[in-house]
């Protein structure tokens, strides 16, 4: 008789089959480990998320103030030398109905601007909205596709059985 612990020869196919059950129970190990695995990076991610807002939101904040203090700098550079150089800069003075013409079409402008910077703010705060909501129907219809699928395998599966059954009856 040859043993069959030292043999390399003895297969697979030659050997004990294991207990459905652990087989199912390390498969169900396997899927809980990858799904805790993928969880935990998920969360990961979601914990510098605050941070990387904040960070965001800080250098658009930088940026606003950046603009700002240029334009403050460039018109109180322009106005004092337009001031102290009246000669140099210009040999006339601009008339008074020139300026209040640019003054009033300055304002239409500034007015038209920020009409439109809050039409886009709202047209923007929507489409985000709109995303969230689209989210939220796909992970709804994840659950039901999951729950379809898990369905038609458990159909599938009592069905392959009982043919099997049924085949080796006769």
């Amino acid at each position: 008789m040859v043993d069959k612990s030292k043999d390399e020869t003895f297969k697979a196919a030659d050997r004990p089959r294991e207990d459905s059950t652990v087989r199912s129970s390390e498969k169900h190990d396997f899927y809980e480990t990858t799904r805790e695995n993928i969880i935990k990076i998920v969360d990961e991610v979601a914990k510098v998320q605050p941070q990387y807002s904040q960070s965001v939101s800080n250098l658009q904040l930088d940026y606003i103030q950046a603009i700002k203090n240029t334009i403050h700098t460039a018109f109180s550079a322009q106005k004092q030398m337009a001031e102290t150089n009246q000669g140099t800069w210009s040999t006339t003075p601009i008339s008074v109905p020139f300026t209040e013409q640019l003054a009033k079409q300055s304002n239409e402008i500034t007015n038209n601007t920020v009409r439109a910077v809050g039409i886009n703010n709202q047209l923007t705060i929507n489409a985000l909205d709109a995303a969230r909501e689209n989210l939220k129907i796909y992970n709804k219809t994840i659950d039901a596709v999951t729950e379809f699928n898990t369905n038609a395998a458990k159909a599938w599966n009592s069905f392959f059985t009982t043919q099997q059954q049924q085949f080796f009856r006769h």
